[in-house]
């Protein structure tokens, strides 16, 4: 029998807690971990998941059903962004900009999970920005793919060469090809090695396999915006995104028209769906389905489509659940990053459940959206989850990473 975990940070209070979603109890906690959101969790297979704590400086490591002390292996923060290869062994961990208005770290650190002795970490010296980054498998091995912005680059680097570099952070280049300098969302095919990057040009794709990156054409959009944040179903084998346009200004944030974008990557179609104005943050992908969390002043919105099968057809939209309000909402006129509450968002990989945060309350909610109108079930958490916190669904049952990049 499958079991599930969701696992809930509250990156503001500096804690990790993981539920029972079906029971809604807390089953473990853990404290003094201040998550790096930005970068997510990344589910590794087998129970276990990686995240970047950034108060520590390290990459914990914890299996989502047990109760063993963590894995704590010593990276470079702020975490801006974490991946791994299809096997979950190797990790790649980049720096952003914490409280900086300007770039000022150029470290990218490599983990080995599974060496004799236990894991290993190291650094080096890349470029610095606010890159993003990818695992991908070469003929020399596993590479650090990383993503540049201004100027923007897509550059390839041994994770066996920086694992044989010294420890005192030395610099290292790789080889590059160029990309757009707004790169904002990564993700990685490992069957094609195709990479696939959110830039306002549309999705701008490159072949990774070899040590030197490949353009490869770019994908239109097809509708006004552009994404921000991609996923990527190994089974289905589609690649997700909301488009967004009208994010050049966010102070009329209330007026963003959101598109559900869905690319099949075998067929090539691409199909689309509209989801409202407003604020849609982030989203997930159930065993069927999509599921996405809108902000808007007169209301927000739980909102479930299909994905349907593989021929493209259109997204069908399957239902949707009022949810309650939050004190500390995005105010129409103000940037909604600015001292406002969001919603955090997972599914279950394997049915139809679906969570959904409600900042600032310390409230999770789950539905099961097989089910149009059903009830949200409510767990009140003794943490405010403050900014919506941060959620991934965790199933014993997946025994690979599945998407690589951290969400």
């Amino acid at each position: 029998m499958t079991a599930e975990i969701l696992i809930v940070a509250d990156q503001k209070a500096g804690n990790v807690q993981f539920l029972d979603p079906s029971a809604g109890r807390v089953q473990r906690r853990l404290d003094s971990l201040v998550l790096a959101e930005h970068a997510g969790f990344l589910p590794l297979g087998g129970g276990k998941c990686a995240f970047i704590d950034d108060a520590g400086g390290a990459l914990i490591v914890v299996n989502a059903f047990g109760d063993e002390t963590p894995q704590t292996i010593s990276v470079a923060v702020p975490g801006e962004h974490l991946a791994c290869d299809p096997t979950g062994r190797f990790v790649a961990v980049t720096t952003g900009l914490g409280l900086s208005w300007e770039p000022w770290s150029d470290l990218l650190t490599v983990v080995d999970l599974e060496p004799d002795g236990g894991p290993t970490s190291r650094r080096i010296r890349t470029r610095a920005g606010e890159p993003g980054v990818v695992v991908s498998d070469t003929p020399d091995g596993p590479a650090a793919v990383v993503r540049h912005r201004e100027p923007g680059g897509i550059e390839s680097i041994s994770i066996n060469k920086i694992l044989d570099e010294g420890v005192h952070c030395p610099q290292l280049q790789g080889l590059q090809v160029e990309a757009s300098p707004d790169g904002h969302g990564d993700a990685i095919d490992p069957a094609t090695g195709t990479m696939f990057v959110a830039t306002g040009q549309g999705l701008e794709r490159f072949d990774v396999r070899k040590s030197q990156p490949e353009i490869l054409p770019t994908l239109a959009w097809g509708v006004p915006g552009r994404a921000y944040f991609l996923r990527f179903c190994p089974r289905r084998r589609v690649l997700v995104a909301v488009l967004r346009e009208g994010g050049a200004e966010p102070r009329n944030w209330t007026s963003w028209i959101n598109t559900l974008w869905v690319h099949h990557l075998d067929t090539g179609r691409t199909r689309t769906a509209p989801l409202g104005q407003g604020l849609v943050f982030r989203f997930a992908l159930t065993a069927t389905g999509v599921a996405t969390a809108r902000v808007h002043p007169d209301g927000d919105q739980l909102t479930m489509h299909n994905l349907g099968p593989l021929d493209g057809a259109a997204p069908e939209l399957r239902a949707t659940w009022e949810l309650p309000s939050m004190d500390g909402a995005p105010r129409p006129g103000h940037e909604p990053w600015d001292n406002a509450e969001r919603r955090a968002i997972a599914a279950s990989p394997s049915s139809e459940l679906v969570a959904v945060t409600r900042g600032g309350h310390g409230e999770v909610h789950v539905v099961d959206t097989a089910e149009p109108g059903g009830l949200l079930q409510t767990s009140t958490l003794d943490t405010p989850l403050h900014d919506g916190g941060h959620l991934a669904w965790i199933s014993s049952g997946d025994s690979s990473p599945g998407d690589t990049v951290g969400r």
